[in-house]
Protein backbone atom coordinates (compact mmCIF):
# COMPACT_ATOMS: atom_id res chain seq x y z
CA UNK A 1 0.00 0.00 0.00
CA UNK A 2 2.94 2.33 0.54
CA UNK A 3 3.82 2.13 -3.14
CA UNK A 4 0.28 3.20 -4.07
CA UNK A 5 0.48 6.24 -1.81
CA UNK A 6 3.89 7.17 -3.21
CA UNK A 7 2.74 6.93 -6.84
CA UNK A 8 -0.47 8.76 -5.98
CA UNK A 9 1.54 11.64 -4.51
CA UNK A 10 3.81 11.72 -7.59
CA UNK A 11 0.74 11.74 -9.83
CA UNK A 12 -0.86 14.58 -7.85
CA UNK A 13 2.37 16.60 -7.96
CA UNK A 14 2.67 16.07 -11.71
CA UNK A 15 -0.94 17.10 -12.23
CA UNK A 16 -0.40 20.25 -10.15
CA UNK A 17 2.69 21.15 -12.18
CA UNK A 18 0.81 20.64 -15.46
CA UNK A 19 -1.99 22.94 -14.27
CA UNK A 20 0.60 25.55 -13.23
CA UNK A 21 2.30 25.33 -16.63
CA UNK A 22 -0.99 25.65 -18.49
CA UNK A 23 -1.96 28.67 -16.38
CA UNK A 24 1.39 30.36 -17.01
CA UNK A 25 1.11 29.72 -20.75
CA UNK A 26 -2.44 31.05 -20.98
CA UNK A 27 -1.55 34.12 -18.88
CA UNK A 28 1.41 35.10 -21.09
CA UNK A 29 -0.55 34.62 -24.32
CA UNK A 30 -3.57 36.54 -22.98
CA UNK A 31 -1.46 39.39 -21.63
CA UNK A 32 0.65 39.73 -24.77
CA UNK A 33 -2.31 39.96 -27.11
CA UNK A 34 -4.70 42.02 -24.97
CA UNK A 35 -2.65 44.33 -22.76
CA UNK A 36 0.58 44.99 -24.67
CA UNK A 37 -0.87 47.23 -27.39
CA UNK A 38 2.39 49.00 -28.24
CA UNK A 39 4.51 45.83 -28.48
CA UNK A 40 5.74 45.04 -32.01
CA UNK A 41 4.17 41.95 -33.59
CA UNK A 42 7.46 40.10 -33.95
CA UNK A 43 8.12 40.53 -30.23
CA UNK A 44 4.62 39.23 -29.45
CA UNK A 45 5.34 36.10 -31.46
CA UNK A 46 8.71 35.72 -29.73
CA UNK A 47 7.12 35.87 -26.26
CA UNK A 48 4.43 33.35 -27.22
CA UNK A 49 7.05 30.93 -28.55
CA UNK A 50 9.13 31.37 -25.40
CA UNK A 51 6.02 30.74 -23.30
CA UNK A 52 5.37 27.49 -25.19
CA UNK A 53 8.97 26.32 -24.82
CA UNK A 54 9.67 27.33 -21.22
CA UNK A 55 6.15 27.73 -19.67
CA UNK A 56 6.69 28.75 -16.02
CA UNK A 57 10.24 30.04 -16.48
CA UNK A 58 9.17 31.94 -19.60
CA UNK A 59 6.25 33.49 -17.71
CA UNK A 60 8.56 34.54 -14.90
CA UNK A 61 11.02 36.16 -17.31
CA UNK A 62 8.12 37.84 -19.15
CA UNK A 63 6.86 39.28 -15.87
CA UNK A 64 10.28 40.55 -14.83
CA UNK A 65 11.24 42.03 -18.21
CA UNK A 66 7.96 43.32 -19.64
CA UNK A 67 5.04 43.30 -17.22
CA UNK A 68 6.66 44.74 -14.10
CA UNK A 69 8.09 47.66 -16.07
CA UNK A 70 4.79 48.34 -17.89
CA UNK A 71 6.96 48.71 -20.96
CA UNK A 72 4.32 48.46 -23.70
CA UNK A 73 1.08 49.04 -21.79
CA UNK A 74 -1.05 52.04 -22.49
CA UNK A 75 -1.35 54.46 -19.61
CA UNK A 76 -4.83 54.67 -18.03
CA UNK A 77 -6.93 57.74 -18.75
CA UNK A 78 -7.46 60.39 -16.11
CA UNK A 79 -10.49 59.84 -13.89
CA UNK A 80 -13.63 61.72 -14.82
CA UNK A 81 -13.79 63.41 -11.40
CA UNK A 82 -11.00 65.81 -12.39
CA UNK A 83 -13.20 67.51 -14.97
CA UNK A 84 -14.86 70.70 -13.81
CA UNK A 85 -18.20 70.19 -15.56
CA UNK A 86 -20.14 66.96 -15.58
CA UNK A 87 -20.56 65.12 -18.87
CA UNK A 88 -24.18 65.07 -20.04
CA UNK A 89 -25.22 62.63 -22.71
Amino acid sequence: MDEMAFFGAIYALGLLLMILQLGALVWVIYDVFTKQKKMPDIEKVLWVVLAFLFTVLGALVYYLVIKREGKYEEKPLEPLETQEEPIVY
